[in-house]
Parts: C-alpha cells; sequence; structure tokens
C-alpha cells in the first residue's frame, strides 16, 4: 500500500467551542463551506471534529472507487442507520439504510417491483395524476409550485405503491414526509447534544411522523394479506416477493420498503421539477425551444409513454436540471477496512462524504458550470461527460433502484405542464437552495402561472370515450 498520506483540510475542531462553529458553520451555509473547501483543497478534504474524521469527495475517479471498483469496503454512515437521530428512524432497516447481506437479499427481493414492463404501466397513473392536477389550476394566477409539486408527485406514488384510495390520509401522509425532510436534513446543534430522553418539540414531530406511517402503511399490509391478490401496485410486489429460499419479507420489512419508496418517488422527483421550472423561467430561449418540441410532437394531445422517445429535449431538460440541483446532493458512507483513496489513506471507520453539487459544477469537468444548457447531454455530447462527474442517482451496486421510475415521472410531469402553463418568478425574486435531505427551494417556489396560448389537450375522460 502507498505511504499512509492523509488529505488536506481545515483546521481540526478538537475543543467543544471548535465544534460548535464547525456545526455552525455547516448549518449557516452547507454548500458555500463545503464549495469553499472544494476551491481552497481541491476534490477531497477532511473535516476531523473531536474523534470523528470524514473525507469530503468531489473527485469522479475516487468516486468511482467509492461506488464501484471498492465498494465492499464501505458501508451506509451513521447519517443513515442511526435509529435515533439518523434516517432509520423513520426508514426503518430498508434498502437505503441497509448494508451487507441483508441489504442484498433486500435489493433482490425489490427489484422485480422496478422491472421494465412494470414501470411502463405506471405511465397512465403519472399522466392521470398530472391531469387532475392541471384541471384544479385553472383560473389561477399564483401557485406555490413546491406544493404543487410535492402534492402532485405523491398522488402518483400513492397510487402506484398502494392502487388504492388513501384520499383520507393524504395530508397526514404529506405532513409525515415534510416532518421527516426537515427533521433529518435540519438537526439543530441543541438537538445534537441533548439527551434522548429529553423532549422537543422537534422529537415530538419525529414520533408523531413516524406513528401516522406506520399506521396507514401497517393498515394497507394487513388488508392485503386477508386477499394475497396482485394488484399491479408495488406493494403487491414486495409482499409477493420471495427469495431463493422461498421466504418472502414479514410486515417489518415491507413496511420499511414501503416508506422509503414513498420518500424516493416523492419528494427527489417534486424538487427536480421545481428547479426545472425554476431555471426554465430564468431561460426563455430553452423554455421556447422545449414548447416547440412539446407542441410539435404532441399537437396539443396527451404524452404516452411511447412519445417521451420523440421528446429528447425535454428528456435532456430534466438531467441538466439535476445536474444543478441534483436531489440528492449529498451522501455518506463509512469505510468498514483501511482504503486507499487514490494519494490518500482512509483508515477503517473514516466517514466519506460525496458532494454531487460540488462535482456536477466543478469547471475541470463542465464548460460553464453554472449555465443552463441543456445540450450537453444531446447524445453527441452525453458521451464525452466525464464518468463520475454526473451522478443524479449514484452509481455502482447501490444506484437508485427507482431511476426509470423517477425520469419517467419527472418527464411526464414536465411536458404536461409545459404545454399548457409557463412558469413565472416575480421581478426581483431570489430563490436559495435549502439543503436538507434534499436539495429544496428555501420557504417554498411561488410563481405566477401563464396559461399557454395553444390547442388544449383533450382531457383523459374525453380521450377514452373517443377509444370506446
Amino acid at each position: 500500500m502507498a505511504a499512509q498520506t492523509l488529505p488536506p483540510g481545515p483546521q481540526a475542531a478538537r475543543n467543544i467551542i471548535q465544534i460548535l462553529q464547525l456545526m455552525r458553520n455547516f448549518q449557516r451555509d452547507l454548500l458555500g463551506f463545503t464549495g469553499g473547501n472544494f476551491a481552497r483543497y481541491g476534490g477531497i478534504w477532511k473535516i476531523e471534529a473531536g474523534k470523528e474524521t470524514q473525507y469530503m469527495i468531489a473527485e469522479p475517479d475516487l468516486i468511482q472507487e467509492i461506488l464501484v471498483k471498492q465498494s465492499d469496503k464501505f458501508n451506509k454512515s451513521s447519517d443513515y442507520k442511526n435509529t435515533d437521530k439518523g434516517l432509520a428512524r423513520f426508514l426503518g432497516n430498508g434498502l437505503v439504510t441497509s448494508d451487507g447481506d441483508f441489504w442484498k437479499r433486500q435489493r433482490k427481493l425489490v427489484a422485480p417491483a422496478f422491472h421494465t414492463k412494470r414501470i411502463e404501466a405506471y405511465a397512465q397513473t403519472m399522466v392521470d395524476a398530472t391531469q387532475a392536477m392541471l384541471d384544479r389550476w385553472q383560473g389561477q394566477t399564483k401557485l406555490d409550485i413546491d406544493d404543487e409539486m410535492m402534492r402532485g408527485t405523491l398522488q402518483i406514488v400513492v397510487k402506484t405503491l398502494f392502487n388504492v384510495d388513501i384520499s383520507a390520509d393524504a395530508k397526514r401522509i404529506g405532513d409525515a414526509m415534510s416532518a421527516l425532510q426537515e427533521l433529518v436534513g435540519n438537526n439543530s446543534m441543541v438537538e445534537a447534544f441533548l439527551p434522548l430522553w429529553v423532549p422537543t418539540p422537534q422529537r415530538a414531530r419525529s414520533k408523531k411522523a413516524v406513528r401516522d406511517l406506520d399506521e396507514i402503511v401497517y393498515r394497507l399490509i394487513t388488508e392485503w394479506r386477508k386477499v394475497g391478490k396482485d394488484n399491479g401496485d408495488l406493494l403487491s410486489m414486495l409482499l409477493l416477493a420471495r427469495d431463493d429460499d422461498g421466504n418472502g419479507m414479514n410486515d417489518k420489512q415491507v413496511r420499511d420498503e414501503a416508506v422509503t419508496l414513498f420518500l424516493a418517488g416523492h419528494d427527489t422527483t417534486a424538487n427536480t421539477l421545481n428547479w426545472t421550472w425554476y431555471l426554465l423561467a430564468q431561460n426563455p430561449d430553452i423554455e421556447a425551444k422545449l414548447h416547440d418540441e412539446i407542441d410539435t410532437v404532441l399537437g396539443g394531445n396527451l404524452p404516452t409513454l411511447a412519445d417521451l422517445r420523440r421528446l429528447p429535449y425535454s428528456e435532456m431538460v430534466i438531467k441538466e436540471s439535476m445536474r444543478l440541483f441534483p436531489p440528492a446532493y449529498f451522501f455518506g458512507r463509512v469505510t468498514i477496512d483501511d482504503v486507499q483513496l487514490g494519494d490518500f489513506f482512509a483508515p477503517k471507520g473514516t466517514g466519506i462524504g460525496v458532494s454531487s453539487y460540488s462535482v456536477h459544477r466543478d469547471p475541470r469537468f463542465w464548460d460553464e458550470p453554472e449555465a443552463f444548457r441543456p445540450e450537453r447531454f444531446s447524445p453527441e455530447n452525453a458521451e464525452n461527460i466525464r464518468k463520475y462527474a454526473y451522478i443524479p442517482f449514484g452509481g455502482g451496486p447501490r444506484v437508485c433502484i427507482g431511476n426509470s421510475f423517477a425520469m419517467m415521472e419527472a418527464e411526464l410531469m414536465l411536458v404536461m405542464i409545459a404545454q399548457r402553463y409557463q412558469m413565472r418568478l416575480s421581478p426581483g425574486q431570489v430563490v436559495e437552495p435549502n439543503p436538507l435531505l434534499t436539495m429544496k427551494p428555501k420557504g417554498g417556489l411561488p410563481m405566477r402561472i401563464e396559461e399557454r396560448k395553444v390547442s388544449r389537450p383533450q382531457s383523459v375522460s374525453s380521450q377514452k370515450l373517443e377509444a370506446v
């Protein structure tokens, strides 16, 4: 092994005052703090706080080592696995939080739910839900687009996951998901140091969110087991799945995977669309090109799954939006063995933080990295993108299992909304990213909506009537 050289980094935080200052810098401006240190130290640098050491990574070759070449030497970090303060207090031991042989078994059991044919069957559900949302917008001139995207994607994930009417529970589910986003992504310094037995408003919200999700999901699992029929939804696939020994998941395992899919199929896509509307509003030439493709290909009709192949620019817009504002802007690992990462040594137990946000905006890998240019992802340009400099869905064995679902959902919703409406920011309006669990617009995304003067697509019901 090469010399045990450690990466550079800011001064170590050894005492409680220094540790609190470091935490404050992270909470005040996470993106600015980490971005400044990447500019200062390069694609790998370290943070030392007390006895803890974390390496921050935004170097494609090192990302490939972590995600692919040496992936067996890394587990998920405590930010995911800690059942008291990490993501596991909400998601349990699902795909996002588990490791080792258990993760491999769960991944194999969940995979059939995301088979291409299964995913394609959800396209009409996405179209129907988006059409219902657009019909609700009629007569509106101002909307919080963040709230609308969250509501729209929630309706889609509820229908595809459970295929039952749980509209009475929609608000509880939405509130629980919002609590999850805020609580995991915005732990205060007070929360970090208070003993777990001390009650706080934040901890009360956390318990209520878990209680509400458990009550709803376990009820649906119980109802399904009474009948045991494949309803064409993701829950059916989870409950019908069997491993090599013929064993399925117990109720707790199904619950954990279902809640994980709630998050993955809801929040990330909503935020991808949020930033897409924000970027299009600032780039009218790109917006016009998108509208031209949609109008030419669809001619005022609702899109189908087959149409997406004829809408390449729409896909490029989504991909470029995820480059500038990746929903999973940061993800963590921990070394379970000594690891050599390029020129640097990472002892067993070293925390690893991979910054998608920073590598996606690195001028070494992207020409004019702050510019919104969907053409980067045209067929002739995409092949020149540096490998592992673009990782919106991660990579390697743990690449996001629902990436095809998410892309189809984002593209269909983008096309349908842009077909009927334009989004506009108010003069002087400032929109800032809020890096919580995923990358959200701080304070929501209030926008003016303007109905486009193009031929209106027929409603779903009208198309069905004509087909009959």
